[in-house]
């Protein structure tokens, strides 16, 4: 299993929630954050931005999933433009569901 950690824009996280549902993936976790790249902020005119409004992803998936789950996000979250995004990919040794003790996702 893998923890898949995606920071979007917040205007595309509409776009990327519905192109995982479609693609079979509808179960996932929301974070409104903030944040900064590599380009350090961002400047607009004489006002500079030091952090920007983003959007946390979290998904729960099996190893065999990732290329399919990482194409969906960065197609459906692209823009082309600084601070499109990043994801992150953890190994996710256990996972158990509270209410049936199941374990596994």
């Amino acid at each position: 299993m893998k923890l898949l950690k995606a920071i979007v824009r917040p205007e595309k996280v509409d776009d990327v929630v519905d192109a995982l549902e479609e693609a079979g993936y509808p179960a996932f976790t929301k974070l409104n954050t903030v944040g900064r790249g590599k380009q350090g902020g961002l400047q607009v005119g004489e006002i500079y931005y030091d952090e920007l409004p983003k959007t946390l992803l979290l998904l729960a998936i099996d190893d065999d999933e990732v290329d399919e789950v990482v194409g969906v996000i960065k197609a459906s979250a692209f823009t082309g433009n600084f601070g499109d995004g990043k994801i992150f990919i953890q190994p996710l040794e256990e996972a158990y569901t509270i209410r049936t003790g199941e374990k596994g996702i």
